[in-house]
């Protein structure tokens, strides 16, 4: 039976790696941190939505049910996960500021209050709105990362195949020779770089994406929260 010569190229990873240059082992390093912090920020932030969701739609439904924002507030202090819980606490405690602060200064004493005008709702406006500003940097705490990847990962990994096939060419050039078993380290190692930079940025995208549109998602519910809130408070001053 013939016997065929062993291959000049196994394929093995492992001996891409071994064979790889410093300056691509430093790329394909570099490479997997951002996949591995991608996965990591992208499981952590589809725990943070899920639970913000679910805490979302608890705060949503009280406040149809209730009948004043007084019974809300237990409500809003035991949904931990939800924006709009903090949102709304911000907004509570501002009402009972003005209304409190605004009768010792008419001299009514305590325990009276006065009726709120329309700069008064303005002021809880401004309150709810610098809560929800706050809690969307929390909700964002993460994705920059995911958008840095998408960006310069597929830049990176090319990075890594230009200086693959320089190595490829340099290899000829010391050689003289241009057969597979001169070549093939240097453009594996091109390849390489250029199959893990793009498995470093597009579940990248794919998260950034993902991660965007739901927080746009969550902050309109706010605002909409918002303006219910402000609603109902009018409607008790009524």
């Amino acid at each position: 039976m013939m016997q065929h010569p062993p291959p000049l190229v196994t394929g093995s990873l492992w001996e891409i790696i071994a064979n790889s240059s410093a300056f691509g082992l430093i790329v394909l390093v570099v490479l997997v941190l951002m996949s591995l912090a991608t996965w990591a920020i992208m499981i952590n932030r589809w725990r943070l939505f899920k639970a913000v969701r679910a805490d979302t739609v608890k705060m949503q439904e009280a406040l149809r049910r209730a009948r004043s924002l007084t019974e809300m507030v237990n409500q809003a202090k035991s949904a931990k996960s939800s924006p709009l819980a903090r949102i709304f606490l911000a907004g509570a405690e501002e009402l009972a500021e003005l209304k409190g602060s605004g009768a010792e200064a008419a001299g009514l004493g305590a325990g009276t209050v006065r009726k709120l005008t329309n700069d008064d709702f303005e002021i809880v406006e401004m309150a709810m709105e610098r809560s929800l500003t706050d809690e969307t940097a929390k909700l964002e705490r993460g994705v920059v990362v995911l958008g840095t990847t998408a960006s310069s990962a597929p830049f990176l990994g090319l990075l890594g195949t230009v200086v693959g096939i320089m190595d490829a060419f340099w290899g000829i050039g010391e050689t003289g020779s241009a057969s597979l078993a001169v070549v093939a380290p240097g453009i594996a190692e091109a390849l390489l770089a250029t199959i893990v930079g793009l498995a470093a940025a597009i579940p990248a995208v794919i998260g950034y994406n993902w991660a965007n549109n739901t927080m746009k998602s969550l902050n309109d519910s706010a605002y909409s929260f918002i303006l219910a809130v402000l609603a109902q408070a009018k409607k008790e001053e009524t």
